[in-house]
């Protein structure tokens, strides 16, 4: 395993007293450039050298892109070890129900798996733990609490050496809007938005909303998760709606990025990872597609983007494919290579969402071996921070994953132009 060390010395500098060190990767030696530094509610990078200079401080919170994260006391060496996430999306109910959550352990146990997307505010605003938050217990929000002892629960699946992520749905919330309307997306005729199941959205350009939803995601960081993805961070992808501003690209770009700004800064002090998704075409545009994405405009603000990167989501399929279910490799792999044109940085600051579930647009196929290993094998040649699998039903088998007790799949044993790396 490959880790990073941390030399740390105090010296009187600049501040009264100071913090400095080197962040080096164990293996190579080599210094890690822009590894994150957390002092207080503080955020500091590293130099080219892999150096970092910060107040004295009795804690301090380390993280890197595609290594784990830690907490310090500043007076000696560190080791983060490297983590690749190759997770299993749960619901809340999927979470709390001994058959999926134990066979998703199973997985875990015998497969690459080794990670764990979590509902925590979950699609129809129902948030899955007990808080004592006012807005959410007077909106309706605790009618559906699975999770008894969050902290707990997160506790055990870190023990078994589960990398977890909190998902935290954040402007498609019916119980807000019910609750406080003045902040709905609205029709043009002045009526409140519903989309197509039904759910009210918040208008994300109204600031006032935002401190609830990155309140809960701040509670889901308490209580121990390795990382926070924010899913539907975006407006409504529907003609014929307004905002409290003009509805614009300018517009809705500044509302998103700056959601995820300020989610950012308030999460600082627990040196949690910042994911956002954001959909698979957002990939292929240089405008935000009217939803308020732009990869550039989000990336300086996340640890990790991750594109949704179904091919049954594809209905106008890619340049070249017009059928994205006969081209899973080829969705995967060129979405990822044009998100990363728009952004920069690196590779490894992707983790897509993957397809496990059938088709239901073009030929109503089910999505096994090859048709996942196809995504996966796209996943890790483009160089991301892992990937993660979706199925609404939470139904996941070995189908298309390096088993432990073997370096490949059968599919991917016959065919050497497609070499498999073991799981990290």
């Amino acid at each position: 395993m490959k880790a990073i060390a941390i030399l740390i010395t105090c010296i009187t500098f600049g501040w009264s007293a100071v913090t400095t060190g080197t962040v080096l990767d164990k293996k190579t030696s080599k210094p890690i450039v822009s590894a994150i530094v957390v002092a207080g509610a503080k955020e500091y990078r590293t130099d080219e050298n892999g150096t970092f200079r910060i107040p004295q401080t009795s804690i301090i919170g380390v993280r890197a892109i595609g290594y784990e994260r830690k907490f310090y006391k500043s007076n000696g060496k560190i080791y983060l070890d490297r983590v690749t996430p190759k997770a299993l999306y749960l619901s809340s109910f999927g979470a709390t129900s001994s058959k999926l959550m134990g066979n998703a352990k199973h997985l875990i146990n015998t497969t690459e798996i080794n990670a764990l997307v979590i509902d925590i505010k979950m699609d129809r605003g129902q948030i899955a733990f007990k808080t004592a938050h006012p807005i959410a217990n007077k909106i309706g929000a605790q009618e559906v609490i699975l999770f008894k002892d969050l902290p707990k629960f997160v506790a055990d699946l870190k023990k078994e050496g589960i990398y977890t992520i909190a998902r935290i749905v954040s402007f498609k919330d019916t119980p807000y809007i019910i609750a406080h309307p003045q902040y709905a997306v609205k029709k043009t005729d002045g009526t409140l938005f519903k989309d197509k199941e039904g759910l009210y959205w918040i208008d994300a350009s109204h600031k006032e909303p935002w401190k609830y939803i990155i309140d809960i995601a701040e509670e889901s960081a308490k209580a121990g998760f390795d990382e926070i993805q924010f899913d539907y961070v975006r407006f409504p992808d529907r003609k014929g709606i307004k905002f409290a501003v003009e509805n614009n690209q300018a517009n809705r770009v500044q509302a998103i990025s700056g959601f995820l700004e300020s989610a950012r800064k308030r999460l600082i002090p627990y040196n949690v990872f910042v994911s956002a998704d954001i959909f698979g075409y957002v990939s292929w545009h240089d405008a935000d597609i009217e939803i308020g994405q732009r990869v550039d405009a989000l990336a300086p603000f996340v640890d990790y983007l991750s594109p949704m990167l179904y091919p049954s989501g594809f209905n106008a399929g890619i340049p070249g494919y017009p059928n994205p279910v006969a081209a899973n490799y080829e969705i995967v792999k060129h979405s990822l290579d044009k998100a990363l044109e728009k952004s920069g940085g690196s590779p490894l600051s992707y983790r897509p969402w993957l397809q496990a579930f059938r088709d239901y647009a073009f030929d109503l196929r089910i999505y096994g071996e090859k048709e996942i290993r196809d995504q996966i094998r796209a996943s890790e040649d483009f160089g991301s921070c892992g990937w993660i699998l979706w199925n609404p039903r939470n139904v996941y088998t070995a189908a298309g994953l390096i088993r432990l007790n073997q370096n490949v799949t059968e599919n991917d044993a016959h065919n050497p132009q497609n070499p498999l790396k073991p799981a990290s």
